[in-house]
């Protein structure tokens, strides 16, 4: 019993030895048969729409400017004269026309001047008759050697003084009068109240501010372009404008353009000209204004979609020799309508550049163009690729 035990034992040790030599030398060939599959991962297919050359075509430029609309024809109307507000007979928001009477100040110092400056002019007046009669008289006298010839000359120097003095005077009524007619609250052109800067009952100084009028038949828009841009463009050339809260773009037209740059800041002012007949536009409301320029070259380009960038450096992914290659490109004008970039650097008219953004793309990959929907790359969309 002792022996079949021994040789028993004996037996299980050496199958269990030979189980695990088993498994160490089995190891080593399972672990090279596994690297081996590793490297022999599937090419990446791409069907023939999704891999485009580059084609050459003409890219219209587009220079584009924003800020808010401006009414040219404002016009403020200030007291002409000092005195009580006593009434406005317009509200904000009221459509007025040139000459109507908008409002009514207290004017009874200014009348109390004129009629002052009346009475000046009237004392003035028979100082001077008085003065002119007694020169005739004085030269009467002189014709009968009845009075010296300096006598003479001296009634003659204050009848001109006495008429100076006339003429002054009335200059001085003229003037008040003008003043008192021009006190008038009187709207200096025709369009709507944009403010009221007054109330009625209160006191008002000489050229203060009480209403602001707008004419809003025309509008403009002022922006800026860059001094590189600015020699495309010339006064009359159309441009698009979107303003905000409108459905669709309308047609304005360059107006101005500054005669020189912005300091510091290498920008020359454009001013479109926006007519308003409808008055659908108000001053204030922000506007973009685009100017598309034709473009007489032929350029080399490719989708917009075909563009990555990463770490500020723009790039497409190109199948070359069966791998994938991502290939550091220079670009210059874009055409977001037909969604074309131009390539300035880095590409050829051969080169097979993938149309599209894809996730997960790995430079030197296996790639291959075929007929069928591709199984392994997908176009990712929204993806800013890799």
């Amino acid at each position: 019993m002792r022996k079949q035990w021994l040789i028993g034992g004996v037996t299980a040790v050496l199958v269990a030895g030979g189980a695990t030599a088993f498994f160490l030398t089995s190891d080593p060939a399972s672990a090279k048969s596994k690297k081996e599959g590793d490297k022999q991962s599937p090419a990446l297919e791409f069907v023939g729409s999704e891999v485009v050359r580059p084609t050459q075509a003409s890219i219209a430029s587009v220079i584009e400017f924003s800020g808010p609309l401006v009414a040219p024809g404002t016009a403020v109307v200030r007291a002409k004269a000092a005195g009580t507000l006593l009434s406005l007979n317009v509200a904000e928001g009221s459509r007025v026309k040139a000459g109507q009477v908008l409002g009514q100040v207290d004017l009874e110092e200014l009348r109390q001047r004129v009629n002052e400056r009346s009475a000046s002019a009237e004392s003035a007046r028979a100082q001077a008759e008085q003065a002119e009669r007694q020169h005739r008289a004085n030269e009467g006298l002189a014709a009968q050697k009845f009075i010296a010839p300096t006598a003479l000359e001296t009634s003659k120097a204050a009848m001109e003084a006495a008429r100076a003095q006339w003429l002054s005077a009335k200059a001085q009524l003229e003037g008040s009068n003008l003043n008192l007619r021009n006190a008038a609250l009187l709207a200096p052109i025709s369009g709507v109240v944009s403010k009221r800067h007054a109330l009625p009952g209160e006191k008002v100084s000489m050229e203060q501010q009480v209403l602001t009028i707008v004419d809003l038949s025309k509008l403009e828009l002022a922006g800026s372009v860059g001094t590189h841009e600015v020699s495309r463009l010339t006064p009359g050339m159309a441009v698009q404008v979107q303003i905000e809260g409108a459905d669709s773009p309308v047609e304005a037209r360059i107006a101005r353009i500054a005669p020189a740059a912005e300091p510091g800041t290498r920008s020359i002012g454009v001013t479109l000209e926006l007519a308003n007949p409808k008055e659908q536009f108000r001053a204030g409301q922000y506007a973009t204004g685009k100017v598309s320029i034709s473009d007489e070259a032929s350029r080399l380009t490719v989708p917009i979609a075909a563009i990555g960038s990463t770490a500020g450096q723009e790039h497409v992914w190109m199948i070359e020799k069966g791998a994938l290659v991502r290939r550091i490109v220079t670009t210059g004008r874009r055409d977001t309508r037909e969604g074309r970039v131009e390539v300035l650097q880095g590409l050829t008219a051969e080169a097979q550049v993938l149309g599209a953004r894809f996730d997960n793309l790995r430079e030197g990959a296996k790639a291959l163009i075929v007929a069928t929907k591709p199984r392994v790359a997908s176009a990712a969309t929204g993806s800013t690729g890799n």
